[in-house]
């Protein structure tokens, strides 16, 4: 059974938000988190996987995307400052709401690419509230390039308006993508070798939008916070992380910035930590060839004692 609920913000702002319930005894709740320029609505197969496991499966729409932005904001404007904390502190709201009378079922958060940072930030600040996260198409810490466009975003923010769009950044950010992908139709493929869901993906009016000044400012502000050594101790040492990409996704850098994602976790003590690439596939595993395998496996990890 799919519900769609309202979650009113403590600033005001209205989330929309997805839950789904299995008809026998949940055996556990998954709450996910969307990307940067996409959708939840888009998980719908995912989430149809896991009610059918056992699950209760929630979501939401970030500010500044799906209809939460059609609701109350813009498409690719998270808030007028701390924008990256506030969407992190939106996602402990959202909880409130759709946890109320399921204290006692684990919570399992599923973050990827942007959402995989925001989970990374509520693991740092609430780790002690989650059974399991899985962590999809994880990125590094951008380093001086994250500088760089932290400060390109104030200064056309200034020129302009936080508002405004930025094809700059949004060149910076993805414009490199496509490069190792052979014979790109689209400026999208880097996202799945499945060319229908790419195709999806470009219809879709709430997708592919080029995210403002401001957003990419929160952004790589948010990048730099999660890395930081004095934050990633924060996170409950025996909480079990699954990172799973694309053995070709240009955002881990084909699985190489995945595993220092790990080592940085495993630097400050914690020990359950799994990295799992999917051969050949690139960005969005869920819509990518070999999904339902994909996903097979993402539930017999959330099913194993820890």
């Amino acid at each position: 059974m799919k519900q769609i609920l309202e979650a009113k913000m403590s600033d005001g702002h209205l989330i929309y938000v997805m839950r789904c319930i299995p008809t026998d005894t949940p055996i556990g709740h998954v709450h996910l988190m969307h990307g940067l320029a996409e959708h939840i609505e888009r998980y719908d197969e995912f989430v149809d996987f896991l009610v059918d496991k056992g699950f209760i499966v929630s979501g939401h729409d970030h500010r500044g995307h799906g209809k939460t932005a059609v609701k109350n904001g813009q498409l690719g404007y998270f808030a007028d400052r701390a924008g990256f904390e506030r969407i992190t502190e939106d996602v402990r709201e959202v909880l409130l709401t759709v946890r109320e009378g399921l204290t006692n079922i684990p919570l399992i958060l599923f973050g990827h690419s942007m959402g995989s940072f925001v989970a990374r930030r509520y693991m740092q600040k609430y780790s002690d509230s989650l059974s399991k996260v899985i962590l999809s198409g994880t990125a590094y810490d951008p380093g001086v390039l994250g500088n760089i466009g932290k400060l390109i975003g104030k200064a056309a923010s200034k020129i302009k308006t936080p508002q405004s769009e930025s094809p700059l950044l949004n060149s910076l950010a993805f414009g490199g993508f496509n490069k190792k992908v052979a014979h790109p139709e689209t400026p999208f493929d880097w996202l799945t070798r499945d060319g229908e869901e790419v195709r999806k993906y470009i219809e879709d009016p709430l997708c592919g939008f080029i995210p403002s000044n401001q957003l990419y400012v929160d952004m790589f502000g948010g990048m730099r916070a999660i890395h930081k050594e004095s934050e990633i101790m924060k996170v409950r040492k025996g909480l079990p992380v699954l990172m799973i990409s694309g053995a070709k996704d240009p955002v881990g850098k084909d699985g190489k910035d995945v595993f220092k994602v790990a080592e940085g976790m495993k630097k400050v003590g914690m020990k359950n930590i799994t990295v799992q690439l999917i051969e050949d596939a690139r960005h969005e595993l869920l819509k990518e060839l070999g999904k339902e395998q994909t996903m097979e496996f993402i539930y017999k990890w959330m099913m194993k004692d820890e």
